[in-house]
């Protein structure tokens, strides 16, 4: 192969490439994870053994919370969570948490001394935080009855119970 021809396939080699992330650049934000938008759907197994399914989940309003055993506002906000499950549920209320560690043993030892009754899932591949595009650890989506995005609420301080209450409260009332 002479100097030419191996320019020319180099430069259709780069090309491929570059159109190929264009287009997977744009599909991405095509679906981009925003208010008012339907929540992408997903199944995982909880610890309880049950397997649940988003779109099944239609006429709920579900709480996802993205967790890692690292994440110190996640142990903190944890205990909320659940008050927050055992007050809501007989409304159609319920909460789940998503581990997004790749090794899950560190969350079930996190969990171990939570004595948390809501779903917790492991989301080892990571697929489904990055279909729900979390950038920060603990990340909470609302997701109303209609199966859409309603609030994203990205990393925890103390006073977020209120703004949960207030989301949760304004989508019972719908």
């Amino acid at each position: 192969m002479n100097y030419i021809s191996w320019i020319k396939v180099s430069v259709s080699r780069v090309l491929v490439k570059v159109i190929t992330l264009i287009l997977l650049s744009s599909s991405l934000s095509v679906n981009a994870l925003d208010i008012g938008n339907l929540a992408p759907n997903f199944t995982l197994k909880s610890t309880q053994g049950e397997n649940l399914n988003l779109v099944e989940q239609r006429g709920q309003i579900i709480v996802i919370n993205f967790w890692a055993s690292w994440c110190g506002p996640c142990r903190k906000e944890m205990p909320m969570l659940e008050s927050f499950y055992n007050r809501y549920k007989n409304l159609g209320v319920s909460v789940w948490g998503i581990n997004v560690e790749q090794e899950n043993q560190a969350g079930r030892d996190f969990l171990a001394d939570l004595n948390l009754n809501f779903p917790i899932f492991f989301d080892a591949s990571n697929t489904i935080a990055a279909s729900y595009q979390v950038e920060a650890m603990p990340t909470t989506v609302i997701v109303d009855r209609g199966g859409k995005v309603r609030f994203i609420f990205k990393g925890y301080k103390d006073g977020y119970e209120q703004k949960y209450v207030n989301a949760i409260k304004q989508l019972i009332r719908e």
